[in-house]
């Protein structure tokens, strides 16, 4: 007999090898090729229908089936291929699988069964060559180097890993966690996993070979026959569960892997990051070098079952291998659910025909691919097996419809979404097996939709939480030295290549940082945003100065359209007060220092104006030293004095020396000594504010409303306030000084006689603004003896005696400045 042609194609990743076994096979009238993954069967069936055609290229998975009527070339998992067919071609790719410990036997059922009649071509590692070796046909080696170098980089951190870069990790939560991390430093990445669908996987890379993101993070599914533009691989771990233990990888997983960097010519290099310890250096040299060790021997299983009775079936699959290179694989999940459901069944005494055992083979066959809720797949098991093995023999469409109205849902989180896709995954396969379910057609193509439909939702889940666009776009301009497309909009917000970044908030950039933003994207916004908002910036500062259209508000803060642009502070008296800006770090020094001697000529300009009287007063010339006493306490109280806090002084001024006093603004009243200049609106809110900045206390009290003379408050506090303000206390009443002076003289024009009594005159009460009682009382606590004649109230002056201070005696108490009589002021 003639011997099967068969050609291995042996070599590292990222050497041509799939793309060799795709033309060959076009170039024969039919052919197969069975893939390690479903993404990657979906991948090379895309391409191929590019190239020949939708009606002669079937693509079959444990999921999705599209096979022509004249289909002439077959695109499979490897546990999809249908060992029925005469075909010229049949090919294997990553053949080198025949050893791995969960699927290795399905793989070696292909290298030991499954012929072209025509040529068989296996692809894969050159650890499988002596394996190989050993078929019994007529075998060709075609060995394919690398072109382009492997190099070792050693250990990196992530926030130093360049761009282009895969980072590898061996669970989903690993996964996420350095892909947040990334996206916090980097502006995010672009996410592999072998759970993904398809069509969320796609998008992913699609957002990677596009450049919105630079950085990759992916399990070691990136390892089969993934191209991507990559020049960096770092692994987060080398250790990974493999399903029944923690273990380390091997070199020639590492290798598998960490070929995936560099492309064609394009050089690579692959390390590690994070906690990873790093690779010693015979195993760098093995692993630049590609030189892995051989396969020993292959995990088998025997493909050929007897269904004639339960025990039979597990003796069948208990047999043992007949070759030295072949070795049986442990227990599978399969074989695991087959005897769980056996002994269920021999419990319940059900008896099995070849038939029903066969049926329920099959059905333990069916994917796990939750995984996480072990109980809930034998359930699926369970309930597939009772519909198949009924008297119709077919799931009906009200289960089918049941399971997946359940999953049709897309609100949730990235592990949510993941776990509806892996359970409409599940369906998928179950609709896709011929004749188990009614109306299969129709369920084929809504599971088909549903799990499309999720995917989109996954891959926008993905990339909300997992990529910070405005962070990407900034990264990879600034690495790149690029020319940013800055806008600032009519409402002051900053747009840098249409990503907004925050708004200009008078001379300060108010950035829109993100929860839990690092120092490093601070950095990198300002870095950004430095070329167009300096000038804007500037040209502002400009506008100040030019229109002088600042004002200062009570909150000490000097403010320009509404925004603050200075704080006051103390400074060497409470006339000349300092400031500090509020103005952003991008502003250039000399430009601080044009906008700080503005401010200074400018509160220096107001103060001089509004509160001339004062400066006048502290800056006043005089030798005479009752003058300069009453100058300096007027001065230091802000303006305003009771009388008897300095009577004494008074007595030793004469004519002359009260003339200075009032040519300055000074006025002499009954009870006060005041700037009457300083009771004007402006003037009491200006130096309140300057007194409260200065002495840093009432930080809280407000004047009262300005145009009010007269009120009655029980609820004030603080009366030295309130006399800074030009209000005097009487009991509960405050009266406006300057009104009360006035009052005192129509009071004093209504008495000619000393002694007669004074009428109360509608003018007093319209003068103070307060009601009949109020005055009345106001009377009272200013010593004054109320009468009642008729309907007409009178009052004269009449100091109450036995004791009782009056209130001139209590404000003498009260001053801190009675001590005054006692210094020497020369």
């Amino acid at each position: 007999m003639t011997k099967n042609k068969i050609t291995a194609v042996l070599g590292p990743t990222n050497t041509g090898k799939t793309h060799l076994a795709i033309e060959t096979m076009l170039s024969f009238d039919s052919g197969m090729i069975g893939f390690p993954l479903r993404l990657l069967a979906r991948e090379v069936y895309d391409k191929v229908i590019k190239k020949i055609g939708l009606n002669k290229v079937a693509l079959i998975t444990g999921e999705e089936k599209i096979i022509p009527h004249n289909a002439k070339y077959y695109l499979c998992t490897v546990e999809s291929m249908p060992i029925d067919k005469d075909l010229d071609f049949v090919g294997v790719d990553e053949i080198q699988m025949c050893a791995d410990h969960e699927r290795g036997h399905i793989f070696t059922d292909r290298l030991l069964h499954m012929r072209g009649t025509k040529l068989t071509m296996l692809m894969g590692s050159n650890t499988i060559k002596n394996i190989i070796s050993k078929l019994d046909d007529d075998i060709e080696f075609i060995n394919r180097n690398r072109l382009s170098k492997l190099s070792y980089t050693g250990h990196k951190k992530i926030s130093r890993i360049q761009r282009k870069t895969a980072i590898i990790a061996f669970s989903a939560e690993e996964v996420y966690a350095i892909a947040e991390l990334i996206r916090r430093q980097k502006g995010g990445a672009a996410i592999v996993m072998g759970s993904l669908s398809p069509k969320t996987r796609n998008a992913q890379v699609e957002l990677y070979q596009s450049g919105d993101v630079d950085f990759l993070v992916a399990t070691d599914a990136i390892g089969m026959g993934i191209n991507m533009d990559l020049d960096q691989v770092y692994f987060s771990n080398l250790k990974k569960f493999d399903g029944k233990k923690l273990r380390k990888l091997n070199l020639s997983e590492i290798g598998q892997i960490a070929g995936r960097a560099g492309r064609y010519l394009n050089d690579g290099g692959f390390g590690v990051t994070g906690e990873c310890k790093e690779i010693n250096a015979e195993d760098v040299d093995l692993l630049e070098n590609h030189k892995f060790e051989e396969i020993q021997s292959l995990f088998w299983r025997n493909s050929n079952l007897n269904f004639n009775s339960p025990s039979l079936l597990i003796k069948s699959l208990d047999e043992k291998p007949n070759k030295e290179w072949l070795r049986k694989i442990h227990e599978c999940e399969d074989e695991k659910a087959l005897k769980f459901f056996l002994r269920n069944i021999k419990s319940e005494n059900e008896k099995f025909d070849d038939r029903k055992l066969c049926l329920l083979w099959e059905c333990c066959q069916i994917p796990d691919f939750v995984k996480k809720t072990y109980g809930n797949h034998y359930d699926v098991i369970a309930n597939v097996f009772k519909y198949l093995s009924s008297k119709d023999g077919k799931i009906t469409n009200d289960y089918m419809r049941l399971q997946l109205m359940k999953l049709d849902k897309l609100e949730g989180n990235v592990d949510s979404l993941s776990n509806r896709i892996a359970n409409v995954r599940t369906w998928s396969y179950v609709s896709n097996k011929n004749n188990w379910i009614e109306n299969q057609e129709y369920w084929i193509e809504k599971t088909k939709l549903l799990e499309d439909k999720l995917s989109d939702r996954l891959h926008e889940e993905l990339t909300k939480t997992f990529i910070d666009k405005r962070a990407s776009v900034l990264a990879r301009g600034l690495k790149q030295d690029m020319e940013f497309n800055t806008k600032i909009l009519e409402n002051n917000e900053v747009m840098i290549d249409d990503q907004f970044i925050g708004r200009i908030n008078g001379l300060k950039l108010e950035l829109d940082l993100k929860k839990g933003a690092l120092e490093t994207d601070i950095k990198s916004l300002k870095k950004a945003a430095r070329q167009t908002i300096g000038p804007e910036l500037e040209k502002r500062i400009q506008n100040i100065i030019d229109t002088k259209l600042i004002e200062l508000h009570e909150d000490f803060k000097i403010y320009w359209n509404d925004f603050a642009i200075g704080k006051l502070t103390p400074g060497k008296n409470y006339l000349s007060p300092n400031f500090d800006l509020i103005v952003d770090d991008i502003i250039e020094q000399d430009q601080k220092k044009k906008l700080i001697i503005f401010l200074e000529n400018w509160l220096k300009t107001k103060i001089s104006t509004v509160l001339k009287s004062l400066i006048d007063l502290k800056d006043l010339k005089e030798k005479n030293s009752s003058i300069k006493a009453l100058a300096y306490q007027l001065y230091e109280n802000n303006g305003v004095l009771k009388r008897d806090q300095v009577n004494e002084y008074l007595k030793n001024l004469g004519q002359e020396e009260r003339k200075i006093l009032r040519d300055l603004g000074v006025k002499f009243g009954r009870y006060h000594i005041f700037l009457y200049r300083l009771i004007k609106p402006e003037a009491v809110s200006l130096r309140t504010l300057l007194w409260k900045n200065y002495h840093q206390k009432y930080l809280n009290l407000k004047p009262p409303t300005f145009g009010l003379n007269f009120l009655d408050d029980r609820n004030i506090k603080n009366k030295n306030f309130m006399l800074l303000c030009g209000f005097e206390k009487f009991d509960n009443f405050y009266v406006r000084i300057d009104i009360l002076e006035r009052l005192f003289i129509q009071i004093i024009n209504s008495n000619n006689d000393k002694n007669t009594e004074i009428k109360m005159v509608p003018e007093m009460l319209n003068l103070l603004g307060c009601t009949k009682n109020n005055f009345k009382n106001l009377l009272k606590c200013m010593n004054y003896k109320i009468i009642q004649k008729n309907d007409e109230i009178f009052f004269k002056y009449l100091p109450i005696k036995n004791n009782k201070k009056t209130f001139k005696e209590k404000s003498l108490k009260e001053s801190p400045f009675r001590i005054l009589k006692n210094l020497n002021l020369n």
